[in-house]
């Protein structure tokens, strides 16, 4: 429950700090915000500061800006539009520079990113010791009988073998087996099986050689942490190319990408490990929506920026009806992905 809930704040944090990064640039370049939404609606409550609304609204799951113009292209009236106002005009949107909307774009992704790069080397900082790891417990097993626990760190051990040969050396014997859950040492006592069945030991674990995350200086684990930030985009990037690929061309989902509801199992399993490990778990979230959210597809970030980029090459924006369309199939693939996910997670537990 604790797992589920520090994962539900990490997500609500991770786009709340995405669509923050949006909120402070255009601030900065003087756009005028006429929303700064905490949750998506329905509405809870509303308050007004000078010329923003700042909502609270009942799905705790990220926030949403609406700056002054940003969809006005696609779906006002032009003819309205070009009428404003000059100083009107210039807080708008869509009447800025290129080169500032774009920059406004991408200021969510670039949060998204120094967030999983800091937490990363916010783990470098603490470091973690060299660990042998309950990853799993047999059912019907000695160790389930025993009340061995996935999770549980083995004492005294940081290597498999030895412990295995320790378990195999005592075969219907009781042995005592020294345990760390959570901040509690516990002394368990386990008689292994005499006999074993195939891929079954004979305590019935399965063992995890953790090895650690070595202690950095503050420089070192900067450094640590944006080479470690980097490498994991880069597999993202792949992992999603690989992804579309399957979808595409053989019409499967590829094996081992989750949904939402798959999120908070991956989510367990790091929880039961350690704290850290689940801090490295929101780091990758929160580098998985940088790297997602800055591809060239449409109703995405990087979608966005690519039509900014057509039109600077241009001279000219993309017809507004053309740009329209466009997001909309963009926006209704990427629903259709996470409803395909969301089926193969639940599937999953049936």
């Amino acid at each position: 429950m604790l797992t589920a809930l520090i994962v539900i704040i990490g997500l609500a944090i991770l786009i709340l700090g995405h669509e923050a990064g949006h909120f402070f640039v255009a601030k900065l370049f003087g756009m005028k915000i006429d929303e700064f939404g905490f949750g998506f609606p329905p509405r809870i409550f509303a308050r007004r500061k000078g010329e923003t609304e700042y909502s609270f609204n009942w799905l705790p799951f990220g926030g949403f800006v609406k700056i002054s113009g940003e969809n006005d292209r696609m779906f006002g009236d032009m003819a309205r539009l070009e009428a404003l106002p000059v100083n009107e005009k210039k807080r708008m949107f869509f009447f800025q520079a290129p080169w500032r909307r774009a920059v406004v774009i991408v200021a969510g992704v670039a949060v998204n990113f120094l967030i999983g790069w800091l937490l990363i080397s916010g783990t470098y900082m603490v470091g973690t010791a060299p660990a042998l790891l309950i990853s799993g417990v047999q059912p019907g097993s000695p160790a389930e009988r025993a009340g061995i626990m996935p999770g549980d760190t083995v004492q005294n051990y940081v290597q498999a073998e030895p412990f295995t040969q320790f378990v195999s050396g005592h075969r219907g014997e009781p042995i005592e087996i020294e345990l760390i859950r959570g901040s509690e040492k516990l002394t368990i006592v386990a008689t292994p099986r005499t006999t074993t069945q195939p891929n079954q030991g004979a305590l019935g674990v399965l063992l995890t050689e953790d090895p650690g995350i070595p202690r950095l200086s503050l420089w070192g684990a900067l450094q640590a942490g944006w080479r470690e930030a980097v490498l994991i985009c880069e597999l993202v990037l792949y992992s999603f190319g690989q992804l579309v690929k399957n979808l595409v061309l053989q019409g499967s989902l590829l094996e081992g990408v989750v949904g939402p509801v798959g999120i908070f199992g991956v989510a367990a399993s790091a929880g039961e490990i350690g704290l850290i490990y689940l801090i490295k778990l929101i780091a990758l979230i929160s580098l998985n929506l940088a790297v997602i959210n800055l591809l060239p597809f449409p109703a995405l970030d990087g979608g966005r920026f690519l039509f900014i980029l057509i039109e600077k090459t241009k001279g000219s924006p993309v017809p507004r009806t053309i740009e329209a369309w466009v997001n909309a199939a963009g926006f209704a693939f990427l629903i259709l992905l996470m409803v395909l996910l969301t089926a193969r997670d639940i599937s999953g537990w049936f």
